[in-house]
C-alpha cells in the first residue's frame, strides 16, 4: 500500500514522535543523549527548521519544530537518523533499524494547541514518573523555555495560521504546566491551510498513544 502524503506546509509549526524500534532504548548514557541533541541542532540548522520545544525519553522523542520550506522536516529527521543511528550502531555493535517506522506528525495551528504541544511535549519525563518536575530532566527544552537558559538549537516561539493576533502575553503555559511565559504574536499567512483548521481546533490536547 503506497505511503500517505504528509501535510507539510511551510510555516506551520509540526508536533513530531519518533519512537525506538519495539519501544527498544535509543539512548543508552548521557553520551547518547548529547549525541542527538548535536545532530539535532545541526540538522535543524541546516534544513532551516525552526526549533521551539523537545524531549529526549529512553525510547522516543517528541519536537516541536517549523519548518521554513517545503519538505524540511523529512529531511532533518533523515539527516538526525542517518549520523545517530550510525553512530549508535558502531557504539553498540548493533545492525539494523533504530526507529519503529516513519516518525509521526502533526500540524499545529492554533494558539491552544501550540500551547499544550508544549506542555505534552516537555511534561513527559513527569507522566512517565522519572522526575517530579519538568525542571529536574536534562534532556528537554524546559530550561530554555521556562527559565530563558540559553541554548541554541531551541529558537522563539512558533506562529501559526489561527493564532489571534493580539501581542500579550500568554500567561496560559505557566498555569498550564508551570514552565514560565510563552508569547505568541500575529500570524502566518498560509490561506492553504485553512481547510485542516478546523479538525485541529478540535483536539485538546496532542493524541499520541503510549506516551
Amino acid at each position: 500500500m503506497a505511503r500517505l502524503p504528509r501535510l507539510d506546509l511551510p510555516g506551520i509549526p509540526q508536533h513530531i514522535v519518533q519512537r525506538g524500534n519495539d519501544r527498544q532504548a535509543c539512548f543508552a548514557d548521557a553520551a547518547d543523549y548529547l549525541r542527538y541533541r548535536q545532530a539535532l541542532g545541526e540538522a535543524a540548522l541546516r534544513y532551516d527548521c525552526a526549533l521551539h520545544a523537545y524531549v529526549l525519553m529512553t525510547n522516543h522523542v517528541h519536537l516541536l519544530t517549523t519548518p521554513r520550506e517545503p519538505g524540511g522536516v523529512s529531511r532533518m529527521m533523515q539527516a538526525i537518523g542517518r549520523r545517530y543511528v550510525g553512530s549508535f550502531n558502531a557504539r553498540y555493535r548493533r545492525t539494523g533499524t533504530l526507529w519503529e517506522g516513519r516518525f509521526k506528525s502533526a500540524l499545529v495551528d492554533s494558539e491552544h494547541y501550540v500551547l499544550a504541544c508544549y506542555r505534552y511535549i516537555e511534561l513527559n519525563p513527569v507522566r512517565a514518573g522519572i522526575v517530579t518536575s519538568p525542571r529536574e530532566y536534562r534532556w528537554s527544552s524546559h530550561a530554555r523555555n521556562a527559565h530563558g537558559t540559553h541554548e541554541q538549537k531551541v529558537k522563539g516561539r512558533p506562529h501559526t495560521n489561527c493564532v489571534c493576533d493580539s501581542r500579550r502575553s500568554v500567561r496560559g503555559i505557566k498555569q498550564l504546566i508551570s514552565l514560565g511565559r510563552l508569547q505568541i504574536r500575529g500570524s502566518i499567512d498560509h490561506p492553504s491551510t485553512t481547510r485542516y483548521c478546523q479538525s485541529s481546533r478540535r483536539r485538546a490536547t496532542p493524541s499520541f498513544p503510549g506516551d
